[in-house]
C-alpha cells in the first residue's frame, strides 16, 4: 500500500511538473482584426483579464496566455516561449500589452527582434523597477509565506471581488479560477519572477525602441509607482507617445479600470494603423 501511494505521489508530481513547463495560450477574434498580445503580470495567467477582454468588445484579436510555473526560466526563455507559441498559431505580428511583470517579457521580445511588433503598451509596467529594494524584500517575504496564509488572504479577496462583480458571471468564474490556481508551486514561481525583476535592467532596450510606446496606470499604484516610471520614460524613451491615468483604478488597471483601459488601447492601436497606412502611401 505504501509503495502504491509513493508511485501515485510521483505520478502526480510528474504531472504537475509537466504542466508547469508549458506555456498556454488562447486567441479570441478574427485573424483579420489587429492583434493585441497580452503578457500577464506576476500572477502569471489570464484569470484577471476577463473584464478587460470583454470591454474590448471584439474590436481586436485578443491573445492571452498563462505562464508555466517554472523556477528556472530567464526573461529570454519567457520571450522565446511566447514567440514559439505565437508562431505555432500563425501569429507573426501584433501589439504587445505588458502588465506589470509582463512588461519585462515585452522588452525581452523587443530585444530579440523576431516578432513584428507594431506597438508597445505598458499596463502598470516599467523598464527597470524604480524600487528594486522593495522587489528584493517582496522576494524574501514571499519565500516565507505559507500556503495556508495565502489561502486565507485569497479567500478574503474573493469575498470582496465576488460582491463587486456580482452581476458578472464571467468575472466571478475568472475569480474562482484565479483562486484555484494559487498553489505552493505557483507561489514559488511568483517568487522566481520577482527575482528576475530584481536582477534585470532593460533600460538600453527601451532607449533604442523604434516602435510607438504607450503607458497606462491606475492613479493609486504603490506596486509600480508611476511618479518614477513616467518621468523616466518621458526623458529616456524617445518612442513614448502617451502615458495615461485611469483615475478609478489601481495597479491592476486592466481589471479595475477595464472600460477606460480598453478605450485607450483601442484608440492607440487605431492611431498606429493610421500611421502604418500613411507610411505605405508615401
Amino acid at each position: 500500500m505504501c509503495r502504491m501511494k509513493r508511485l501515485a505521489d510521483c505520478a502526480r508530481a510528474s504531472h504537475i511538473t509537466g504542466m508547469s513547463e508549458k506555456l498556454e495560450m488562447r486567441v479570441y477574434g478574427d485573424e483579420l482584426l489587429p492583434t493585441l498580445i497580452y503578457l500577464p503580470g506576476l500572477h502569471g495567467d489570464w484569470t484577471l483579464v476577463g473584464s478587460f477582454r470583454r470591454a474590448l468588445g471584439g474590436r481586436v484579436r485578443f491573445v492571452e496566455m498563462t505562464y508555466p510555473r517554472t523556477l528556472e526560466w530567464s526573461l529570454d526563455d519567457y520571450a522565446a516561449a511566447v514567440e514559439t507559441e505565437l508562431a505555432g498559431r500563425g501569429i507573426t505580428r501584433g501589439w504587445l500589452l505588458g502588465e506589470s511583470f509582463g512588461s519585462q517579457i515585452l522588452w525581452g521580445l523587443v530585444a530579440r527582434s523576431r516578432l513584428q511588433i507594431e506597438g508597445l503598451i505598458l499596463a502598470g509596467g516599467f523598464v527597470r523597477h524604480p524600487m528594486r529594494w522593495g522587489v528584493r524584500l517582496a522576494e524574501r517575504v514571499s519565500g516565507g509565506i505559507s500556503l495556508g496564509l495565502l489561502t486565507r488572504v485569497l479567500f478574503g479577496y474573493a469575498k470582496v471581488a465576488r460582491y463587486r462583480y456580482r452581476h458578472s458571471p464571467e468575472v466571478q468564474a475568472n475569480i474562482q479560477e484565479f483562486i484555484d490556481r494559487r498553489t505552493a508551486l505557483d507561489l514559488q514561481a511568483a517568487k522566481h519572477r520577482l527575482h528576475l525583476i530584481a536582477q534585470n535592467d532593460l533600460r538600453p532596450v527601451a532607449q533604442q525602441a523604434d516602435m510607438p510606446v504607450y503607458g497606462l496606470t491606475g492613479l493609486i499604484d504603490p506596486v509600480v509607482p508611476w511618479w518614477w516610471v513616467r518621468p523616466w520614460l518621458r526623458k529616456n524613451c524617445p518612442a513614448l507617445r502617451e502615458y495615461r491615468f485611469v483615475w478609478s483604478a489601481d495597479h491592476n488597471v486592466l481589471g479595475t479600470g477595464s472600460k477606460a483601459a480598453a478605450e485607450h488601447v483601442v484608440r492607440w492601436m487605431g492611431e498606429g494603423a493610421c500611421r502604418g497606412r500613411a507610411r505605405g502611401a508615401s
